[in-house]
């Protein structure tokens, strides 16, 4: 880049750890911190709080925002402002702690959009002994699979599509016989989640 004498870009400047606050408010606070007096470091640190609740009036929405100023406040000076806190500021790292992220429920099911509850349900009919209790689970875990296949548009609700899968899905443990087996009506005409996101229609 260009460096020009006398212009100020922001991508040369440190990079604002509360950009939501402005680059004035993090000057009042640098300067906050360097103040020899005690009790001048704390009245400095009471009117930049009052300027950071302007900034973010929004803020009073929550119950305790003034503990969340004070944290963000604390968190601004690098933790380096030395006064007695009206609040415990103790947990104000947590603000900035990214979350761990979150493991995919779906991993190992071969076929996605049966979800992994379908997957767990297969599973356990594989193993399972005959008799009315895995008879109902079945009837369930079916009616359950063609709901799936409508929600997710996959083009195809048809008992074949459903017992062929469920087959598969159970590697050859269930199957079902369609001239006996009585699927649950399925209503088209109700509306279905769709995969797009919009506006709703008016």
């Amino acid at each position: 880049m260009m460096d020009i004498k006398g212009l100020d870009y922001n991508t040369q400047r440190e990079v604002l750890l509360m950009p939501e606050y402005g680059r004035e408010i993090q000057k009042m606070v640098d300067h906050a911190v360097t103040l020899s007096s005690r009790e001048e470091r704390l009245r400095c640190a009471k009117s930049i709080v009052k300027l950071m609740e302007t900034k973010v009036p929004q803020i009073r929405e929550n119950v305790n925002y003034q503990q969340t100023l004070w944290d963000h406040l604390y968190m601004m000076s690098n933790k380096q402002l030395d006064i007695d806190w009206p609040f415990d500021v103790s947990g104000a790292e947590k603000f900035h702690n990214k979350p761990q992220p979150m493991p995919l429920p779906q991993g190992g099911i071969r076929l996605r959009h049966y979800g992994k509850l379908v997957g767990e349900l297969l599973e356990r009919l594989k193993v399972m002994p005959e008799g009315p209790e895995r008879d109902e689970l079945i009837r369930l875990t079916a009616n359950q699979m063609k709901r799936d296949l409508m929600q997710w548009g996959h083009g195809s609700i048809d008992n074949e599509k459903v017992a062929d899968d469920m087959a598969r899905l159970t590697d050859g443990a269930v199957q079902l016989d369609l001239k006996t087996f009585t699927f649950e009506r399925v209503n088209l005409a109700e509306p279905q989640p769709s995969k797009r996101s919009g506006k709703k229609r008016r």
